[in-house]
């Protein structure tokens, strides 16, 4: 995804996935990637560490409702 924002941070790969699959199934591009936060309180927490969803930014409010409603 190319310019894409930030929604929300989470705690792997698995949480990132349903984030992002409950985002599709709205309608809402996204994808997930490993954040380069380094003083995060999550750090190291799970094996493949924190990650940041994605949206493009036309979508990010509508992201950030959806998200807010789970």
């Amino acid at each position: 995804m190319d310019e894409g924002v930030r929604v929300i941070t989470v705690q792997g790969e698995p949480e990132a996935e349903a984030f992002c699959e409950l985002l599709r199934q709205n309608g809402i591009e996204c994808a997930h990637r490993l954040t380069e936060e380094e003083d995060s309180a999550f750090e190291n927490f799970g094996p493949d560490g924190m990650r940041e969803i994605l949206v493009h930014p036309s979508d990010l409010d509508a992201a950030r409702a959806l998200l807010n409603e789970q």
